[in-house]
């Protein structure tokens, strides 16, 4: 059945009641005329779609060619915008723009996007009735939208692709771990996913008042783990274990994406320490013995295309699975397979 809110109304709500704040963050040695280029067609895109160019705030992560350009485009197109004095990552820049939109009490959602044009704002409206159909049929206002992409491999690579795919399997594993010991079980009705596994990596999400609340006004949840960890590389998970902590229920939509990303600030990391931390964090705060997250690691990996590259990728799924154990503070165990154990027949 269809959810009774009309369209007229999301649509009033959308323009009217949603707030979105774009992250901003450029390298030093990028090309500024371009850089600009692009920000000022993100800012473009989401600006069709709201009736105060101020309910859009840009937050510039840190100091240098970032902040020149965040502070350029906002004055051209009227937006809110906040630059931070350090560089911690865009979890820290997404909470700068939604603790400042947070003081704009009209509005009822607040949706975070990258700067990199990928994240379209002509989607935005599913976004908001998705939220709305969500809370309609739960009677609570408590709720959390992913953007899934259709395909993680298409926008980030093979080699990425994987990576993120073996971080959300093992998400949802903690997830459903922590549902048994809390008694509270996990409600994943609202989302419709192509292989089973929430996108839970995704950058474009929306958030209900009441959750942007009980994620980005929240003292930080390090877990044992590195700032860098937090802030930098589970940015995602934690926008969505927060969330999910607090009480809200998850919801999913299927959103297009470009066949390969314009630009990635991740493409700079070190990757395997990133996927490592993606998986590390949320299970250390989900408070996942390091025996499970072991055996988890060991039952996704021969499920991945990325273990059929031998060496390198066999090679990079092991290394991560040893980086997390070590955040486990497990010491290596020449007993652990050097190999990754698979069944002998598909």
């Amino acid at each position: 059945m269809p959810a009774s809110v009309s369209i007229s109304e999301a649509i009033r709500v959308l323009e009217h009641e949603t707030g979105i704040v774009i992250t901003v963050y450029f390298r030093q040695d990028a090309d500024r005329e371009w850089s600009a280029q692009l920000l000022r067609e993100t800012v473009t895109m989401f600006r069709r779609e709201v009736a105060d160019p101020s309910a859009i705030c840009l937050s510039a992560d840190g100091p240098g060619v970032g902040v020149e350009i965040a502070r350029q485009v906002a004055a051209e197109f009227n937006t809110d915008a906040v630059f931070s004095e350090r560089n911690r990552g865009k979890f820290a820049a997404v909470q700068n723009g939604m603790q400042r939109l947070l003081k704009k009490h009209s509005l009822r959602y607040f949706v975070a996007v990258d700067q990199d044009g990928d994240h379209f704002a002509n989607e935005l409206l599913n976004f908001v009735r998705t939220a709305q159909h969500v809370s309609e049929h739960t009677g609570d206002e408590r709720v959390v939208v992913l953007g899934e992409r259709l395909s993680r491999h298409r926008g980030l690579g093979l080699l990425r692709g994987e990576q993120e795919e073996l971080a959300d399997r093992i998400l949802l594993d903690a997830l459903q771990y922590h549902a048994a010991v809390s008694g509270t079980p996990l409600n994943l009705s609202f989302i419709h996913t192509v292989d089973g596994v929430p996108d839970f990596h995704a950058g474009y999400k929306l958030f209900s008042r009441p959750t942007a609340e009980d994620v980005f006004l929240s003292a930080p949840q390090l877990a044992g783990c590195s700032e860098d960890a937090y802030y930098r590389h589970a940015c995602e998970a934690v926008m969505t274990v927060e969330a999910l902590l607090h009480g809200a229920t998850l919801a999913a939509l299927n959103r297009r994406t470009y066949d390969e990303q314009p630009v990635s600030v991740f493409a700079s990391f070190n990757l395997t320490q990133l996927t490592a931390d993606l998986i590390l964090w949320p299970c250390k705060r989900l408070q996942v013995p390091a025996v499970f997250v072991e055996q988890w690691l060991a039952n996704h990996m021969p499920q991945l295309l990325l273990g059929t590259l031998s060496p390198q990728g066999r090679d990079e799924l092991l290394a991560i699975r040893d980086l997390v154990l070590e955040g486990y503070g497990l010491p290596a165990d020449a007993a652990r397979p050097a190999e990754i154990v698979r069944p002998r027949f598909i």
